[in-house]
């Protein structure tokens, strides 16, 4: 790096970026760490990568026991818990829940905070899915 020292804008010469570039390159260092080595974005050494100038003579060896970039993947439908419901009894006899979370099979969800009557509850949801 050629510059004097407290100066803003860093020039490489071409031999430093290929440098550089051949660094970032290893199969073993990401790109994130030669730019802090050097004390530079990275997103500036992502450029010189893309430059055909800057580009490899020597082509990167295959390691065969590499693992392989993309993995088939299955998604399947979650199957979430019950969520643990604390239920008091209150003296006329009905329930009442201090926090009530509903989540309906179209993706609306419900959250009711505070004393809540649990058949008021239901006579909301049953409103809704009508």
């Amino acid at each position: 790096m050629a510059g004097k020292k407290g100066q803003k804008k860093r020039f490489w010469s071409n031999e430093e970026k290929q440098s550089i570039c051949d660094q970032a390159r290893a199969s073993s260092v990401s790109v994130a760490q030669v730019a802090r080595r050097y004390s530079m974005n990275a997103n500036l050494i992502h450029k010189w990568l893309r430059d055909p100038r800057f580009s490899s003579s020597e082509p990167v060896p295959e390691d065969d026991n590499e693992v392989p970039d993309f993995f088939e993947v299955a998604v399947t439908a979650p199957d979430f818990p019950a969520a643990p419901t604390t239920c008091t009894a209150i003296p006329n006899g009905a329930l009442s829940a201090a926090r009530v979370d509903i989540t309906l099979s179209d993706g609306r969800r419900i959250l009711i905070e505070g004393s809540t009557s649990l058949m008021a509850v239901v006579g909301l949801v049953q409103g809704l899915t009508a």
